[in-house]
């Protein structure tokens, strides 16, 4: 399946989006550096679409790896499962949590979502959108698995109806479940086209690592400190 994000930034950007018949992969650990992940590191899962899956990327080069690769470099040890299925809707990555949840080796000590860009391509009402996102972070807060969560935007060809509905969901259910938010977490990439692949859809590496560079900070501090 191939996933595209329907979103729209300060300057035209449409994220198309359209399927093909493929099975969803097993969730896998990022490959980030030639020395794997040491022993003692931390689990984190992220569950998203294709901006996860590395759309167009080489191993490596996704935004799971190289979040990993960021966050180990600052002597923070972790190992991000890449749970991103490129054409996952949040009823998908909802249908899915528990697999990917039982197909680790080891409970995540938090999860990093980013959902919803599906959805909002296919007009899926917002009200749908929230309710299955809501029961995405229900799992994991029974879990006791904290959460990171990504907030899109609605592309403004949608109508402002749909954006005052779509837009609030992030933020409204980030406090309900005690989550982190990170806002509208693709704005680096606005107005910056040499930060897009050819198909002006996907990012770059170079935009992969703006995206990391935006984000790291809140990862980091959302993951459990561990004991000296």
């Amino acid at each position: 399946m191939k996933w595209n994000l329907a979103l729209a930034l300060a300057t035209p950007l449409a994220l198309l989006g359209c399927k093909e018949s493929a099975p969803p992969p097993v969730p896998q650990a990022s490959a980030t550096t030639v020395t794997a992940p040491a022993s003692d590191a931390m689990p984190v899962l992220a569950l998203g679409d294709s901006l996860f899956a590395g759309y167009g990327l080489g191993p490596g080069e996704s935004y799971p790896a190289r979040l990993e690769a960021a966050l180990n470099s600052h002597g923070v040890r972790v190992r991000v499962v890449n749970a991103g299925v490129s054409g996952d809707t949040t009823a998908d990555g909802l249908a899915r949590v528990d697999f990917v949840l039982s197909g680790m080796k080891a409970k995540p000590v938090l999860a990093i979502i980013s959902l919803g860009g599906n959805d909002m391509l296919r007009a899926v009402p917002p009200a749908e959108t929230r309710k299955n996102l809501a029961a995405i972070l229900a799992k994991f807060q029974a879990a006791k698995v904290p959460v990171v969560l990504l907030q899109l935007l609605a592309a403004p060809n949608l109508g402002k109806e749909y954006g005052d509905q779509f837009n609030p969901i992030y933020p409204a259910l980030a406090k309900q479940y005690g989550a982190t938010l990170v806002p509208f977490w693709l704005a680096p990439l606005q107005g910056h086209p040499e930060l897009l692949q050819s198909d002006h859809i996907h990012p770059t590496v170079m935009g992969i690592d703006k995206l990391v560079a935006a984000t790291v900070d809140r990862v980091s501090g959302a993951l459990p400190k561990k004991p000296h």
